[in-house]
């Protein structure tokens, strides 16, 4: 049973009605993230622009996926573990790809080096250091593309600290959580 309200969009105020009806449009449904998140339409006018915004970024959705997963996996949020693996097979990424994300792991050294980053920010609280930064570019990512990862970290730990904290049910397919390294 979640900690906070489930906004129903169908009673509701005009303004999270219509961020809502996006969310729908979207994804077919109304996922359980965005109605609780809609207890404050600041909240997910935030969030959804977030989406919208780095869904359009230069990194790609397939990369950003791969972010997901492992933040995901690394602070043991289940819904959106299954949520972005979802989402990561519906952008061409296999199984085993996003099995491997789970654990910050790629078999291509530069994604593997854009997952390594992502969770030194997670892990690290943010406190990275010159040699992180040189490694991502000596696989060849661009400031623009480096700041992308970290504003894909970010979004996914307001995503993932909504689902741990109010306990939000999972309605995408569950995913096992893996242990980390």
């Amino acid at each position: 049973m979640p900690r906070i309200a489930l906004i129903d969009r169908a009673a509701t105020t005009p303004s999270r009605q219509a961020l809502l009806d996006d969310i729908h449009q979207a994804f077919g449904a109304t996922p359980a993230m965005f109605r609780a998140v809609a207890n404050s339409p600041a909240a997910l006018r935030s969030m959804w622009g977030a989406f919208g915004a780095l869904g359009g970024g230069v990194i790609g959705a397939r990369l950003g996926e791969q972010i997901a997963v492992a933040v995901a996996n690394r602070n043991a949020c289940a819904y959106c573990l299954a949520a972005h693996t979802a989402l990561g097979q519906k952008a061409g990424l296999s199984a085993e790809a996003l099995a491997e994300a789970q654990q910050g792991r790629s078999d291509d050294p530069r994604t593997a080096a854009a997952l390594r980053f992502a969770l030194k920010l997670v892990d690290a609280r943010g406190q990275v250091d010159d040699a992180d930064l040189q490694a991502l570019r000596a696989q060849g990512f661009t400031d623009e593309e480096i700041m992308e990862i970290l504003a894909h970290v970010a979004l996914n730990l307001f995503t993932n600290y909504v689902n741990v904290a109010f306990d939000v049910p999972v309605d995408f397919a569950r995913v096992a959580l893996r242990p980390t390294a």
